[in-house]
């Protein structure tokens, strides 16, 4: 105890450094911890109700963002504003966010380059989902959107322009004008081929106006739940190893997708997915996992991201024979349709002979009959990155490319306004406390399918949403409700388990076991048989993490621990995803089924409706897959939940009914 009150004497100098807040007795050998606090306000704590082994701080917030990316800091400073006490606690330097990486650009009706209107926007999202995008958050969306790109505008995001200074637009996959029926529309604002880069430093330039407190390089670990109501969060501060219990009256995770399950991705390395494994472990359950989104073009060998918006500026794929294959594919909008349909057509291509490369593994994308100066000014990181990992020149030779995993639609189901939900008796329930919002959340604006450049617009909009829905809902300062002073032991005993681990596996050999099993059996086109064989060495290789070898017994900076509580998170993802896959009995969007072609709604909407009997619930797949585990065995349980088939207002925006789709 008399380390305890020395800690708490010292924290009245607001940083508590290098201090060993453990008794005499719990130090043993190699768990000697130096551990310090930094917090602006002094509210935090050294409490020992959980561990003895490791020092436990307790912080008291109004708000706490987990994640930094673009969804992250919108989210984290728009509570700021509000008044909030905020803590934003990410296990990366906010600028290395994954958001960092978006090239495109970002969607909005802004009309500059010709006649626009948000509706179209509306109907393109819902296309585009294939219908299982939820129209009252879609609707949210794109009418939020202009307002959205002008307040990155005069928050200083340097858009590429026009000849007369308005932001410039470009043309993207799958979007269009008059309801499809008036050609391609450029609707993409973009920073040259830098977007994400742009985006995420105007953010985080922002967010410095605001007193937000940043706990940068904490590992989140879990929720702090009691009674179905998210009370926090518990971290591992990765600089000393010690366990942060963060208790705020609300929660908002925005912890990005989970690329990192397949072997070839363009995610970073932390894109682990962090957030669907603990609200999965919190027993509540993960919206469409199944849907993965296949990037048409990844570098081939690499997976380097080679933007959508290379076709938007007028490149073109083309097959061994030199021919633009997508026309056959997709006549009208060809290199432009939706991002599943070209990822399908590649994949074709190639396995009907016509590849290219010593093997005919892969497709070109050509750029060099464009204007070398177009090329400079509107895509010179892309110019940079094909010379890097593919030794390409691209005003001279084309680029060798490759559908790769890209991002995920799925995540934690919210509603549009950030809170996540649940689905029981028929009726969606919010989980008290807890929000979300960017790749991690399901809200479900992208369905099955994502339209190119509405994943920033999604990252702002909805971070905003949730910053907004806790400003309505809670004033700053309200009291905490009271927390069990043993909330966060399991996320402790699960850290020094793994800590200590001593299998015979180490923790790279489980993560290429999954990587290769889900790329394999989770890919383009899926069939029934390859992924059931999927399923069972998923299972089977769930349970090898109870053989898994550590090699780092200490606790400063730990990254083979780190990375093994990743894995963790991974396999927690990985497992939904591919039951999911092998569940839906038909083919929607990225999801797609060689052995059941088509989509089953509840009518056959190829022919006429008039004297069609609709199917029961239980028949038809127009519906959202709702994925809980028990983390323990690993065993997946499936429920289903209803489309949300109506938009905010009716009058302002009619909802579009299901239709067949065809670029």
């Amino acid at each position: 105890m008399a380390s305890v009150q020395a800690a708490s004497r010292l924290l009245s100098k607001r940083i508590l450094s290098r201090t060993k807040a453990v008794p005499a007795a719990a130090v043993q050998g190699s768990r000697n911890l130096h551990f310090s606090i930094y917090g602006k306000k002094t509210n935090a704590k050294v409490s020992d109700d959980i561990s003895t082994q490791y020092p436990v701080v307790d912080h008291e917030f109004d708000a706490v963002v987990v994640g930094a990316g673009g969804a992250g800091l919108r989210a984290a400073f728009g509570l700021s504003e509000a008044g909030f006490n905020t803590a934003c606690v990410t296990k990366l330097f906010p600028t290395r966010s994954h958001t960092v990486a978006a090239q495109g650009g970002i969607n909005a009706a802004l009309g500059n380059m010709e006649e626009d209107d948000w509706r179209w926007h509306f109907y393109d999202t819902v296309k585009g989902s294939d219908w299982l995008g939820d129209q009252d958050a879609i609707h949210y969306m794109t009418e939020q959107a202009p307002a959205a790109v002008v307040e990155l505008e005069n928050f200083g995001m340097p858009f590429s322009r026009t000849e007369d200074g308005k932001i410039y637009q470009r043309a993207f996959g799958g979007q269009s004008l008059k309801y499809g029926k008036g050609g391609q529309a450029h609707r993409c604002c973009c920073v040259a081929d830098r977007t994400g880069h742009s985006l995420l430093h105007t953010l985080y330039g922002r967010s410095l106006r605001y007193d937000t407190s940043y706990f940068v390089e904490y590992f989140a670990l879990d929720l702090l739940m009691e009674d179905g109501e998210c009370k926090g969060v518990i971290a591992l501060c990765m600089e000393d190893g010690s366990i942060h219990r963060f208790r705020a009256q609300n929660t908002v995770i925005a912890t990005g997708g989970y690329g990192r399950t397949y072997f070839s991705c363009t995610s970073a390395h932390t894109s682990t997915g962090d957030g669907n494994a603990m609200v999965t472990r919190a027993g509540l359950p993960c919206q469409d996992l199944e849907f993965v989104q296949f990037h048409p073009t990844g570098i081939y060998g690499a997976g380097c991201l080679i933007t959508e918006g290379c076709r938007g500026e007028g490149g073109i794929l083309i097959n061994s024979e030199g021919e633009r294959f997508m026309e056959r594919y997709a006549p009208n909008a060809k290199d432009l349709a939706s991002r599943d349909v070209v990822s399908r057509s590649m994949t074709i291509e190639i396995r009907e002979g016509r590849g290219v490369g010593p093997e005919k593994d892969h497709v070109y994308l050509q750029l060099h009959h464009l204007p070398p100066q177009q090329l400079a000014t509107r895509l010179p990181g892309i110019s940079e990155t094909a010379m890097i990992f593919a030794g390409v020149d691209v005003t001279k030779e084309p680029i060798p490319v490759l559908p790769t995993v890209h991002y995920n639609m799925g995540g934690i189901p919210t509603n549009f306004k950030g809170q996540v939900i649940t689905h029981t008796n028929g009726q969606d329930k919010v989980v008290p406390g807890l929000y979300a919002c960017g790749e991690a959340a399901c809200a479900s604006v992208h369905g099955a399918n994502r339209l190119g450049a509405n994943s920033l617009l999604d990252l702002v909009v909805f971070g905003r949403a949730c910053a907004l829905t806790i400003a309505e809902e809670h004033k700053p300062g309200e009291k905490l409700s009271p927390l069990k002073s043993s909330a966060g032991e399991e996320s402790v005993a699960n850290l020094d388990k793994m800590r200590f681990a001593n299998g015979s596996l180490r923790t790279s050999e489980i993560r290429l076991n999954m990587q290769k099993t889900m790329q394999a059996h989770a890919a383009v086109f899926r069939t029934g048989q390859v992924l059931k064989e999927g399923c069972d060495k998923m299972d089977a290789i769930y349970q090898t993490m109870d053989d898994i070898k550590t090699f780092d017994r200490g606790i400063v900076w730990n990254t083979d621990l780190v990375e093994t509580l990743e894995l963790q998170n991974l396999m927690l993802n990985g497992v939904q995803t591919i039951h999911s896959a092998e569940q839906r009995k038909e083919s929607r969007g990225a999801h797609a089924r060689e052995d059941f072609k088509d989509r089953v709604d509840e009518y056959d909407y190829s022919k006429p409706l008039q004297g069609q009997e609709k199917k029961p619930f239980d028949q038809h797949w127009r519906k959202h897959t709702m994925s809980y585990v028990d983390p323990k065995t690993g065993k997946v349980t499936l429920e289903y939940r209803p489309v949300i088939d109506s938009s905010l207002d009716e009058q302002e925006c009619a909802h579009v009914p299901p239709a067949i789709r065809s670029y």
